[in-house]
This record gives C-alpha cells, sequence and structure tokens, in this order.
C-alpha cells in the first residue's frame, strides 16, 4: 500500500505509529484536522487524541495523561 521510497512497517506493528531510530513511519495521505483525524499510508486512521483505527478494525486506544498528572504540570 506505501508508495514512499523507504518502506513503513505493517499496520499491525507497534512502531508503525510512532517514529523510532532508524525505523520509518507511515506517512499521512490523507490529513483531516478539521474533524481530527489523518490517513496513513498503511491504512491506519490516526485520531487526534493519538487513537488508531487499524485496517483490520482492531482498536489501539488513546494515549491518556492521568489528570494528576497535568495538574503537576501546571
Amino acid at each position: 500500500m506505501c508508495s514512499h521510497p523507504s518502506s513503513c512497517p505493517s499496520a499491525q506493528a507497534r512502531s508503525a505509529h510512532v517514529v523510532v531510530a532508524h525505523v520509518p513511519a507511515a506517512h499521512v495521505v490523507a490529513a483531516h484536522p478539521e474533524q481530527g483525524w489523518s490517513l496513513l499510508c498503511d491504512g491506519s486512521i490516526v485520531f487526534d487524541d493519538s487513537g488508531v483505527l487499524l485496517p483490520d478494525g482492531s482498536v489501539v486506544a488513546p494515549h491518556r495523561v492521568p489528570a494528576g498528572r497535568l495538574e503537576q504540570a501546571a
């Protein structure tokens, strides 16, 4: 599905949505910031809250910071 020079990991690979040293991440092929989501070249949909919908229909839950940690940061 990917057409960029360095192939990205499969959608099921844990590193597919995070850039790790020397591991290419999937590229955005359609961005819809007004709706809060982007389509990646591996067929995944990434949401602004960091959740992901994979091509097989499975979900990666958003990576939320506990409220107590937000208070400490402020």
